[in-house]
């Protein structure tokens, strides 16, 4: 089943903010840099737990990919002209998009040199990073809190932007954060922000992040194993208010001051054996073997072959529908699917192009898209219909997704961000 993609146009940007020219179609395909993970200054007296990622000298320099040093820099400007094409494609260089936020016309790519603000209807661009009032270049998530654009960086904390004032403010450990590595943002409906973060969960009662009394901190030790792991990687409000925190060590739900959890024992993922076999599989795609090694072995996993690329209980990414189905994307257990009742899991065999899920994304029609470790899959309750490279994509590794008000689709990558349009 092919999509019914409409040209539009190739648009291609530095993460630096530079124009870079049009990116060729024929261009061979890097491959992916996941341990991208150091960027930015960790603020002083914040001891780093066993396993956390290094942070870089506090310049804003940064120790893994390519370095754009010698580019020319050019922090804001306008893109270059559209030429025809059947994707629009912007570069970002030797990283990863980890998180793209859509707010009316403006387009929002969050990367580890910085978040680049693009609007689409005047092609202008601006890149904000150290220089600009952050305290990290590496941005793990991008939305909006209280109408604030809302950062989650690596090594800086939670910045926040008020573009009326462009002016960033920034929370971090001494203000009651978990850890300085900040994966996702979440205002429930009752008010209360939730902050994902390496070191577990805040809670924020009412939202009112300038009380230092109303911060929360969610972690193994103090839920008594109500949440499974620390590492929380991403967060979702169900259908009753409930919170879903997917972490490392498998899913939890937090309702009425109680904790639930889920791992592989109890259904999250497919088993190593339906998946070992598949394309793509054979090595760990994070190239972070000794971490993984040692989260197999905590959970049991030490006796699956694989190099790090099986941990089932790894939740990546996170989605609760509107009819309440949690879905889970795993690390290399493929896409898990929970009712609240029974679990059901989707792999290759399913039609799914890569079993680890990086990216999880519900457009406004309530279609599920899963961004894998080998293409984008749309799934419309029956089957998958997969884009890969051969169809335009900028690559086939996707971590992040949007859709735009206009219907449009952004997709985040390693190297870059491809723009699609649907006919209707």
């Amino acid at each position: 089943m092919q999509l019914n993609i409409k040209s539009v146009a190739v648009i291609a940007v530095l993460a630096i903010g530079g124009i870079a020219g049009v990116y060729t179609m024929t261009a061979k395909e890097s491959g992916p840099n996941p341990s991208d993970t150091t960027a930015g200054k960790l603020q002083p007296g914040v001891v780093l737990p066993p396993g956390h990622p290094a942070v870089s000298k506090g310049d804003g320099s940064e120790s893994t990919g390519n370095s754009l040093a010698n580019q020319e820099e050019v922090r804001s400007g306008k893109v270059s002209e559209k030429p025809d094409s059947k994707f629009s494609h912007f570069r970002v260089g030797n990283r990863n998009v980890k998180s793209i936020f859509a707010d009316g016309s403006v387009v929002w790519v969050g990367t580890s040199g910085g978040v680049i603000r693009y609007d689409t209807a005047t092609d202008d661009f601006r890149l904000f990073d150290v220089k600009s009032g952050l305290l990290s270049n590496g941005v793990f998530s991008v939305s909006k809190l209280d109408g604030r654009i809302a950062l989650g960086t690596y090594g800086g904390g939670l910045s926040l932007y008020d573009q009326a004032n462009d002016k960033w403010d920034n929370f971090n450990v001494p203000d009651g954060l978990g850890d300085a590595f900040v994966y996702k943002t979440l205002k429930a409906a009752n008010g209360d922000i939730w902050i994902a973060t390496w070191s577990g969960a805040n809670r924020i009662r009412g939202g009112d992040l300038k009380d230092r009394s109303k911060w929360d901190i969610y972690t193994v030790e103090n839920t008594k194993g109500g949440l499974p792991n620390d590492w929380v990687y991403s967060l979702e409000e169900g259908k009753n208010g409930e919170i879903w925190l997917a972490t490392e060590g498998g899913l939890a739900r937090f309702k009425d001051e109680k904790w639930q959890n889920w791992n592989h024992s109890k259904g999250v993922g497919a088993s190593f054996e339906k998946v070992k076999n598949d394309p793509k599989f054979g090595t760990d795609p994070a190239k972070l073997s000794e971490h993984h090694a040692r989260q197999a072995k905590e959970m049991g996993l030490e006796g699956v072959s694989g190099g790090g690329a099986y941990n089932p209980n790894y939740i990546v990414s996170l989605q609760v529908d509107r009819d309440g189905v949690v879905w889970c994307g795993t690390w290399g257990g493929g896409l898990a699917r929970f009712d609240g009742k029974k679990w059901r899991n989707f792999t290759v065999a399913d039609g799914l192009p890569g079993n680890h899920v990086f990216a999880l994304h519900l457009d406004p029609a309530g279609k599920l898209w899963a961004g894998t470790n080998n293409g984008l899959a749309r799934y419309d309750g029956g089957k998958f219909t997969v884009l890969t490279t051969e169809d335009g994509l900028f690559s086939n590794t996707i971590f992040s997704m949007t859709t735009a008000p206009d219907g449009s689709q952004w997709i985040g990558s390693f190297g870059g961000v491809t723009h699609l349009i649907a006919q209707k």
